[in-house]
């Protein structure tokens, strides 16, 4: 397939429309996890309808569904660490507030840029070694690792074991997810983006529900509001993840990934407004830290 760069500005533009979607499509998980549903029944849904969603667009396109024997192998191992990046993101989601799963993932852009500096890119630049202390003492502020944050209005504190566990699932899917950008933009820079993720969404749906099958159980929604959450999730997930895969490879995933890093910030905004989930002005100091920190990183002049 040939993949024409596109324009910086409409491919960051773009990224900006990916990053609502993500944080819309959390927030609608957090919703549909408290109303019942949990982490591996909504990786499951979301997966099949977003395998439905691409086999529709191919069809529609008259694309046959096809790739070569070593590609796919590629693509299916690409798969699995989408699968670990889905569920341990939706594992931090359902324990944490959402604003806070996301800073924590979303130091994806450090470990991308290490992840390809140890493959034998160029070594970390001075710009690197400032940048990087300076994100991860922002992440220990919005994360409260000091406990030195006061709840804001109404807002309950997290527990700490409930922070420890969902900080250690974010930062575990972030490293799944740098190292899947990394593998797509070296092995399946020329396949068909759509191809791209309908092998590793299928990949995504079939672990999901061979976990589920090997934890005993699928909890589905209790009421028309998780529901509702779950189809938007679904929703939201394939519109994103086959836009991101189809883009990426377009725009450069190591130098435009830090646009991303408005995602927290949208779903800062969102679980204020939709989940009343609040924090402390110190945390979102921290957030805004990070994220300078991670865009000081990935867009100076190289």
């Amino acid at each position: 397939m040939n993949t024409k760069p596109l324009p910086r500005w409409l491919g960051v533009s773009l990224l900006l429309l990916i990053a609502a979607a993500f944080a819309s499509n959390h927030i609608s998980a957090r919703i549909a996890f408290d109303h019942g549903t949990n982490v591996t029944t909504a990786v499951a849904v979301r997966s099949c309808a977003t395998v439905l969603f691409v086999l529709a667009l191919l069809r529609h396109a008259g694309v046959v569904p096809r790739m070569p024997r070593p590609t796919l192998r590629r693509a299916a191992a690409i798969g699995l660490l989408m699968s670990v990046q889905s569920l341990c993101l939706y594992s931090a989601v359902a324990r944490i507030p959402v604003a806070l799963a996301l800073l924590a993932f979303n130091t994806f852009p450090l470990l991308l840029g290490l992840i390809s500096w140890a493959a034998g890119a160029q070594r970390p630049s001075s710009r690197a070694l400032v940048a990087t202390p300076i994100a991860l003492a922002g992440l220990a502020l919005a994360l409260d690792a000091a406990g030195w944050a006061t709840p804001a209005g109404a807002a309950r504190p997290v527990p700490p074991a409930a922070m420890a566990a969902g900080v250690a699932f974010a930062l575990t899917g972030a490293t799944a997810f740098a190292g899947a950008l990394f593998f797509t933009t070296r092995w399946l820079d020329t396949t068909d983006g759509r191809l791209r993720t309908l092998v590793l969404m299928m990949v995504v749906a079939v672990v999901a529900i061979a976990a589920g099958l090997v934890d005993g159980h699928f909890d589905w929604p209790r009421d028309t509001a998780g529901w509702l959450a779950l189809a938007a999730l679904s929703v939201l997930y394939g519109s994103g993840i086959t836009g991101l895969f189809v883009l990426l490879p377009r725009i450069g995933a190591v130098n435009n990934a830090a646009v991303m890093n408005a995602e927290p910030i949208i779903a800062l905004f969102l679980g204020w407004v939709v989940l009343d989930q609040r924090v402390a002005p110190i945390q979102i100091a921290g957030a805004f830290v990070v994220i300078g920190a991670i865009v000081m990183l990935t867009t100076g002049r190289r």
